[in-house]
């Protein structure tokens, strides 16, 4: 059994995968208001994803014989500056998401919750992709400029997203 220190982490680390799905989908409705379905998919799926994150810690914390204690959900931003702006965002988001979870991870080996440690590994291992992936958006933005040529591609490109 893990202790009440870790459940209650947990459930505060599923609480914000569940706030990044609720982002995501803002960010999403967002583009699709300006038009730019691809980058609207990409960060529905986005969404979806934060969701499953979600979901693990859900079932881990049952797994381990803790409570589930989901808390309110802030409400999202719903506007931003341009689509460079949003990804900015999403990235920041993103940092803060690797933050937290590496100071779970760091409870986890202060308490030898070796169960903890072993599940964290895996979104150690996604934060590193989520950060990158994001990232490379935004440098992409950086790259193209104003050039509504290169938004348009750059939108139909984020709509292949498909994993």
């Amino acid at each position: 059994m893990a202790s009440k220190k870790m459940i209650k982490s947990l459930n505060e680390q599923l609480n914000k995968e569940l706030f990044s799905s609720y982002l995501y989908l803002s960010m999403s409705a967002y583009f699709e208001e300006d038009n730019l379905n691809g980058m609207a998919a990409w960060m529905r799926f986005q969404s979806q994803e934060e969701y499953a994150h979600a979901m693990k810690f859900y079932d881990f914390i049952h797994k381990i014989g803790g409570r589930v204690k989901l808390a309110q959900i802030d409400t999202p931003k719903d506007k931003w500056e341009n689509p460079l702006a949003a990804f900015k965002e999403a990235y920041e988001h993103e940092k803060f998401i690797s933050k937290s979870i590496h100071e779970i991870v760091d409870l986890a080996m202060e308490e030898k919750d070796h169960a903890a440690r072993s599940f964290l590994n895996w979104f150690v291992d996604e934060q590193v992709e989520e950060e990158e992936n994001a990232n490379l958006i935004v440098e992409k933005f950086k790259m193209i400029g104003d050039n509504k040529t290169a938004l348009y591609m750059l939108d139909k490109e984020l709509g292949a997203r498909n994993s």
